[in-house]
């Protein structure tokens, strides 16, 4: 029998593989005696033990956890354990590439949109410029869904994450402008990939969906108030949609029309009233700081806005008065983040558009 190498001699993987165990069996040890560990302080501190410049990734020590410890120790390993605190899965897919819906009549898109065929990100979807996770996610899957589904579920497992229950976000701009032959054919990709089953319309996707192991919960589907009437809503139902979030983006009439948003605030009212009658829960995208809209306007409009507002999203100081009533300025500035004004102040005005000619300077 050979004499055991030293460290000098070992390669990478093996003083990797000998780093992974040695901080499995101190997270081992730890839970046996009932003590808290620093998980990054016990990857630090090993890694240099064994002469590594990169400490081991976190899906490589939830994969060697033994058996017997996996529901004790994994639980602790979880990577971001907000994302599913829930007991859901989000699961953000996005739509192929495709242009502005509204292009064909107004000449051309909203003058804050980034992305798109048209754009100098040109593999992007409309409203992204493509180096977002979810977009880079899709571009390496080069926008199949089934693949998008399978690889991020498969991803969350790897760090820890109950896939059970998975919500999916539909992203990628306007989700119901699209050929209703494509969107039938992403939406049965979605239930297909958490299934397993290989359908032949919605429908049959859906049911399969319901009875597998991983079962989708809801489908969030970004659209425009334009694209939220009652033929869109009567389809979006069929895909087990149950969430809409609607790019309202203003609430002045002027500004929509100096964005060229292609759409009216009347619309955007008559989209919420559609949307809330057929079931929908429907989440508002508002735009801070457009052209035309200072910082008080946009206080003005977001106090419009005020009950649509959840408490959950004033994670800053709230001013409460003594008959209990919350201080409306106050919550609104804790939605807008913080620089917002000053970040765009400094950019430079875009130039060229048709739109843009009509602005104050």
């Amino acid at each position: 029998m050979g004499k055991p190498k030293k460290k000098s001699d070992l390669s990478r993987a093996e003083l990797m593989m000998m780093t992974i165990a040695d901080v499995i069996k101190q997270l081992v040890e730890a839970h046996e005696e009932g003590k808290d560990i620093n998980l990054n302080k016990v990857k630090t501190k090993t890694s240099a033990k064994y002469g590594l410049e990169a400490q081991p990734r976190l899906v490589d020590i939830i994969a060697a956890v033994p058996p017997q410890y996996r529901r004790a120790l994994v639980p602790k390993l979880k990577a971001k354990p907000i994302r599913t605190a829930s007991g859901i899965a989000v699961v953000a897919v996005m739509c192929k590439p495709h242009r502005c819906p509204h292009i064909s009549f107004t000449g051309n898109i909203c003058v804050y949109c980034p992305g798109g065929p048209d754009s100098d990100f040109e593999y992007s979807t409309q409203s992204y410029t493509g180096y977002e996770p979810t977009s880079m996610r899709a571009i390496r899957a080069r926008y199949d869904p089934y693949l998008q589904t399978r690889h991020r579920a498969e991803q969350l497992k790897q760090l820890g994450h109950s896939v059970d229950k998975v919500e999916f976000i539909v992203m990628g701009g306007t989700f119901m402008a699209l050929p209703e032959e494509y969107r039938d054919y992403f939406i049965r990709n979605l239930h297909d990939a958490l299934s397993g089953h290989t359908s032949n319309n919605v429908a049959e996707a859906v049911r399969y969906s319901e009875r597998s192991n991983t079962k989708c919960v809801g489908i969030t589907i970004e659209t425009r108030p334009d694209y939220c009437l009652k033929r869109h809503l009567s389809d979006m139902l069929g895909y087990g949609c149950t969430r809409l979030e609607i790019g309202v983006q203003s609430v002045y009439e002027d500004v929509a029309r100096d964005t060229n948003r292609g759409h009216t605030v009347r619309a955007v009212c008559e989209s919420f009233h559609l949307s809330k009658d057929a079931g929908f829960k429907v989440v508002a995208h508002m735009m801070p700081d457009l052209p035309n809209v200072g910082m008080e306007r946009d206080v003005e409009q977001f106090i419009v806005s005020i009950p649509f507002i959840p408490r959950a999203t004033c994670d800053r100081a709230i001013n409460i008065s003594s008959s209990g009533q919350v201080c409306r300025v106050s919550r609104v500035l804790t939605v807008i983040q913080p620089g917002t004004y000053e970040v765009f102040d400094l950019a430079p005005a875009p130039s060229g558009h048709p739109s843009m000619h009509s602005l104050k300077p």
